[in-house]
């Protein structure tokens, strides 16, 4: 037989969500109070206390890898890896190599996503009169 557990104490769901038995023994559902603004300091204080939110470290940003400029670009277009590649005359394996950072793109490739990232269109229609 399945039983029904009896709802949290402090429940914020209203009495049409609960089951009939639920409701007639919820009664008194209280409800959270807005709380009140933080100062900015009280903000910081109370983040440096919580021991899971710790300010990163110098040592911390080093084992960090950023995330590849080929990636952020094909992104905010919104296009797979094989649209992109297909679309800007890239071969897909060397923009897979970019983004998993196996290899980085030269200095002229690096100026070309800068190209890509400012005229999407612009260099689409260059392309395509080649």
């Amino acid at each position: 037989m399945v039983t029904s557990r009896p709802p949290r104490e402090n429940t914020e769901l209203p009495p049409y969500f609960l089951r009939e038995e639920q409701q007639s023994m919820n009664k008194n559902i209280t409800f959270r109070k807005t709380p009140k603004p933080r100062t900015a300091a009280e903000v910081q204080v109370a983040a440096l206390s919580d021991p899971d939110a710790q300010p990163l470290t110098v040592s911390d940003f080093k084992r960090m890898k950023r995330t590849p400029q080929a990636k952020i670009i094909r992104r905010a277009l919104g296009f797979t890896q094989e649209e992109f590649a297909a679309r800007y005359r890239i071969p897909l394996g060397t923009l897979r190599d970019w983004e998993q950072g196996r290899a980085k793109p030269d200095q002229p490739t690096l100026a070309y996503l800068t190209v890509i990232a400012r005229d999407p269109d612009g260099v689409q229609r260059a392309l395509r009169h080649n």
